[in-house]
């Protein structure tokens, strides 16, 4: 009875998570937008994010609508998944795709009215422009969580049957779980369009730009001169903003869902198996009360810098950490027996590696510290060490988030297993129990995350309304706060990627025996390498060793090294199309802007107004066109792997793509924020000013990291997700299909 308690107060907490997002966003509209200039800018970008995000949703739609069919031969027609997994994939998309929705109409609501602010005190845009991030946060944490719990309560409460047969009938809670993972691939598969696609809108005008506008022009950034100003603006939101809450929301519901199936296998057959599987969830709704205390501790004086500034979010974040850490040792006493109090460690080590990796992150890539600052001391010599610097920085930069990922992983098995390493169920539902709770303050840190182009539309607002400087200096301050943020939230997002696909790699050996499960009781025995499989009780009793050993997952089997290396190339031909997507779209841009000023001589002497509106559809149509190579192949590469190869390519591909997309995500993550806020650096007045040939330097820098670190860096860790999540749901199809 207790358990049931704490999970009902869960969608409580849902619930309060979407009551304080609906509070601050009320409280964010109702303060003054400013000038009529201001409102008008706000408008343009309102009015072209939204039409971007519509566009975006009628080509994903029929993406959506394609693969609900595929999933329905799957359940209906092969009755190789349940019934229930085309709609649990449905729900996770719309869901996912809603939350970035909601995410990006407050942060284009929340720019000019943060540029306001910004005329009063620091401090009041700063509360402005977190708030309406916290909306992002409290959104996706909210509607995940929601959805997760409705899910569960329908299949646990309502439609469970020990003894019901067929493609409808859900048995026992391994059964709820494994149904439930689908609900995970349909916020992938959202996520990845929304990555993608906002990815290459937002660097084709921001590339688009700076090149033509700072680089052969010498206009500031952000100049209402500029014709495709609007267009980076509008990119801010449709990338950095409804792109990266569609992600967070796939890995904070990846992590859940990942943790609860492991927490169903590790404690099957026990009086326990109800309690460990809705541990996560408990977890995640206390770490939405904790994130509520952590946004109300944020706050900043008056001429802070970018330390001060820094600290005052940092305070938030660590505060949210340390209250979901005191819950969480309540929580594992009430619901677990003595012997497994254990996992409370593998929590603990989840909430450390989380602020490890975020404070890694600030080291490499804020101006407080020696890494950027040296990058902008290279732009003295060119842009050419500028760029050989950045790279190597980028590189340097993965040693501490790889060795926190691999300590982490170590101790939250151990700690779940008690240092037993033979008792695979048990220490990797420590890993996934890790992965839960170093997103259970996702609700503030993706607040942080969100701030950053809110900050940054805001400075672009107050520059292109021609504000008081002292104005333009806060938004600044803001905006390169927020980039260091924005870098530490990828860092955040790819360190919590790799343990929930950890996660994820059990989870799929458990999706493969429901599925030996559902192919026994239809009349089809399996072939599991030499081992022929006709009995229920066999797949039910075996353990995830005797999986691996059946299907010979080690690294001597050819097939299990043939998808290692297909999972590495995947990451970087992946990395290859969405760059080459950006410089193609890029490209088009250049040559807009460069008509405009040359068509249109009284642009640059401020007679002429731009044709803003020209430069958002070239971004518009080119991420519509450019976005469905990159995220049609990680849809499809699982599915020929495991056609071709069987469950143990399956398991070498994902292996693969999982160690090289998290190194890669990384270091392009880093080194393109570490490229951006050496420019900024340089723009504060550091070694020669705006303007100078350093300057210029440090912006083409900057332009070869808009890709790395907007674009193909925080799409890597939505491919790792969503190939593990695809292989998880095609599980079935290749059991019997396979050619091996």
């Amino acid at each position: 009875m207790l358990g049931v308690f704490l999970f009902l107060l869960v969608p409580v907490c849902a619930s309060l998570a979407l009551a304080y997002a609906w509070l601050f966003y009320k409280t964010m509209m109702e303060t003054s937008e400013g000038e009529d200039r201001m409102k008008e800018i706000a408008s343009y970008v309102r009015v072209g994010a939204k039409t971007y995000l519509w566009q975006q949703y009628k080509v994903v739609g029929i993406f959506f609508l394609c693969a609900f069919l595929f999933f329905v031969i799957l359940s209906f027609g092969l009755h190789v998944q349940s019934a229930w997994t085309p709609f649990a994939f449905l729900t996770g998309g719309f869901f996912s795709g809603l939350a970035g929705f909601f995410g990006m109409m407050t942060a284009t609501n929340a720019s000019a009215r943060t540029a306001n602010a910004a005329r009063e005190s620091l401090n009041a845009s700063l509360q402005i422009a977190f708030r309406s991030g916290a909306v992002m946060g409290f959104v996706v944490v909210g509607l995940g969580l929601l959805d997760i719990c409705l899910w569960f309560l329908f299949l646990k409460f309502y439609w469970i049957n020990p003894n019901s047969t067929g493609i409808w009938a859900v048995k026992d809670l391994h059964e709820i779980t494994t149904i439930m993972l689908t609900f995970g691939m349909g916020a992938s598969f959202q996520a990845m369009f929304a990555r993608v696609g906002g990815g290459i809108f937002t660097k084709a005008a921001d590339v688009g730009a700076d090149l033509v506008g700072k680089v052969e022009e010498g206009i500031p950034e952000d100049d209402p001169r500029n014709p495709a100003t609007i267009a980076d603006n509008v990119g801010d939101n449709v990338g950095d903003v409804a792109g990266m809450g569609a992600d967070l929301y796939e890995s904070y519901c990846g992590s859940i869902l990942a943790a609860a199936a492991l927490g169903a296998a590790a404690f099957n057959g026990t009086d326990y198996a109800f309690n460990a599987v809705i541990l996560p969830m408990v977890i995640s709704g206390f770490g939405i009360l904790a994130s509520l205390w952590g946004v109300y501790a944020v706050k900043s004086k008056e001429d802070a810098t970018q330390g001060e500034l820094l600290s005052s979010l940092s305070r938030g974040t660590n505060l949210s950490s340390f209250m979901i850490g005191i819950f969480s040792v309540f929580v594992v006493f009430l619901l677990l027996p003595y012997s497994h109090f254990g996992i409370i460690g593998s929590v603990m080590v989840g909430l450390v590696s989380g602020i490890l990796i975020g404070k890694a992150t600030e080291y490499y890539t804020s101006s407080e510290y020696e890494p950027t600052k040296q990058i902008a001391k290279r732009a003295e010599t060119g842009s050419a060490t500028v760029i050989i610097d950045g790279i190597a920085v980028g590189m340097l930069s993965t040693s501490i988030p790889v060795a926190t990922v691999c300590v982490s992983s170590l101790l939250a098995f151990g700690f779940s297993s008690a240092f037993d390493f033979d008792n695979l169920s048990q220490g990797l539902y420590g890993v996934g129990i890790a992965a839960v709770s170093m997103l259970s303050t996702l609700g503030i840190t993706l607040a942080t995350d969100a701030y950053g182009p809110i900050a940054d539309n805001a400075g672009g607002n107050a520059e292109m309304s021609k504000l008081d400087k002292e104005v333009r200096d806060r938004t600044d301050a803001l905006d390169a706060l927020g980039n260091t943020t924005a870098a530490t939230g990828k860092g955040f997002a790819i360190g919590s990627a790799a343990l929930t696909a950890t996660a994820l790699l059990a989870a799929y050996i458990e999706e493969v025996r429901v599925g030996i499960i559902r192919a026994v009781e239809s009349g089809v025995s399996i072939k599991a390498g030499k081992q022929i499989i006709d009995s229920v009780e066999v797949a039910t009793s075996a353990s995830i060793q005797d999986f691996m050993s059946w299907y010979e997952i080690t690294l001597m089997n050819p097939r299990v090294l043939a998808g290692l290396f297909l999972g590495s190339m995947a990451a970087f031909v992946f990395c290859a199309l969405t760059m080459k997507s950006v410089s193609r779209a890029a490209g088009l841009m250049v040559q807009e802007v460069r008509r405009q000023f040359k068509e249109k001589k009284g642009i640059l002497s401020g007679k002429e107004l731009p044709d803003y509106a020209a430069c958002v559809e070239i971004s518009t149509k080119a991420a519509q066109r450019e976005m469905l190579l990159p995220s049609l192949l990680a849809m499809l590469v699982p599915v020929f792997t495991g056609i071709v190869l069987g469950i143990a390519g399956v398991m070498g591909l994902l292996s693969g793509v999982l160690v090289t997309a998290f190194t890669l995500a990384v270091v392009l993550n880093n080194a393109g924020g570490a490229w951006d806020n050496a420019k900024k650096y340089i723009e504060s007045g550091k070694c020669g000013g705006k303007g100078s040939n350093p300057h210029k330097s440090a912006v083409i820098g900057d332009m070869v990291g808009d890709p790395f670190k907007d674009t193909s860096g925080p799409s890597l860790n939505i491919l790792i997700k969503l190939m593990s999540m695809t292989s998880v749901v095609v599980a079935g199809l290749v059991l019997r299909y396979s050619l091996f």
